[in-house]
């Protein structure tokens, strides 16, 4: 059985802001270096056995990977040429981080060039004016990181059962939350955009179909504690009314979308199976009231080393 571990909000925040940042300055350099990908899907992380990692940075004559290594607590920063730079995560500024970061992507020989602020904060102070000291606490670093592992591997599973477009299990740093997205297939109504501090462009072009689409993020955003989300763009017709497949999960008329605390997840009998309910439950909402072609796009949940089976 996975790891559930206990990510308590009030211990995880400081560490969490101080993460969301960090992110944010790889997640402008790759954006940078990367060719752009349907929904934004060139500019995400993955979790891996070790963090969180860019995966490969395209480059003119080298390409690059960034590592966070939530393990050793190190960033690597590496080149196809063979050159790698460390740098220890600890408590430290923005400022001083993008300072770090500049400085080891230099010395492997990547452009340092990128756009110096945020998205999708209310304030989008730049990373080299973010002077205030930074928290950093490596068992809390930890413990998000078990958690998107444990995450990761229910959500890859749930993406199993569906034939149609699905995007990869990634993490966007933007809103710093771990997603899944399914997709009928049609195209959506114009987005209207409104994100603070994102081109509406970036945001019209990420839900130009019709999604599904279930994540997590370990609080903040109006959810003062970690939770899964769920929710559908379009929204259709009596969506909210629609049973979320576990007790503990509502509907939040603020955020417009199905929220399960994380916790009620880790805490029950088979966590696993707990948060495959609500991630079924909430996409059949959806599914059923926007009249997807279900018969075409779903299939039965993978399993080890058996070919998806074809009548």
């Amino acid at each position: 059985m996975q790891q559930w571990p206990d990510i308590p909000y009030a211990r995880w925040r400081p560490t969490g802001a101080s993460l969301h940042m960090w992110l944010q300055i790889i997640g402008k350099f790759r954006l940078a270096q990367t060719p752009w990908m349907i929904h934004s899907w060139q500019a995400t992380f993955y979790v891996t056995s070790r963090g969180i990692t860019t995966g490969l940075i395209p480059g003119a004559a080298e390409s690059y990977s960034i590592d966070v290594d939530l393990l050793r607590h190190e960033l690597r920063a590496r080149s196809t040429a063979g050159k790698a730079v460390q740098i220890s995560l600890e408590s430290m500024s923005v400022a001083e981080f993008h300072e770090r970061f500049i400085d080891a992507i230099a010395q492997i020989g990547a452009p340092t060039a990128f756009h110096n602020a945020p998205n999708e904060l209310p304030t989008a102070i730049p990373f080299s004016e973010q002077i205030e000291a930074g928290s950093y606490d490596p068992d809390a670093a930890h413990d998000f990181w078990r958690a998107l592992v444990s995450v990761t591997n229910v959500f890859s599973h749930f993406r199993t059962s569906f034939v149609g477009k699905t995007s990869p299990v990634h993490l966007f740093w933007g809103s710093f939350d771990l997603a899944v997205t399914r997709f009928s297939g049609r195209p959506a109504p114009l987005h209207p955009g409104g994100v603070p501090n994102l081109p509406d462009a970036v945001t019209r072009e990420a839900y130009s179909h019709e999604v599904s689409s279930a994540g997590f993020w370990a609080g903040g955003g109006g959810v003062d504690y970690p939770a899964f989300y769920s929710y559908a763009y379009p929204t259709p017709d009596g969506f909210k009314n629609c049973s979320p497949g576990h007790e503990e999960a509502f509907y939040s008329d603020d955020l417009g979308e199905f929220v399960l605390p994380y916790d009620a997840v880790r805490n029950a009998p088979k966590p696993e199976a707990a948060l495959l309910g609500f991630l079924e439950a909430t996409y059949l909402a959806a599914a059923k009231l926007g009249r997807w072609d279900r018969a075409v796009l779903e299939c039965d949940l993978g399993r080890p080393a058996v070919p998806r089976p074809l009548e």
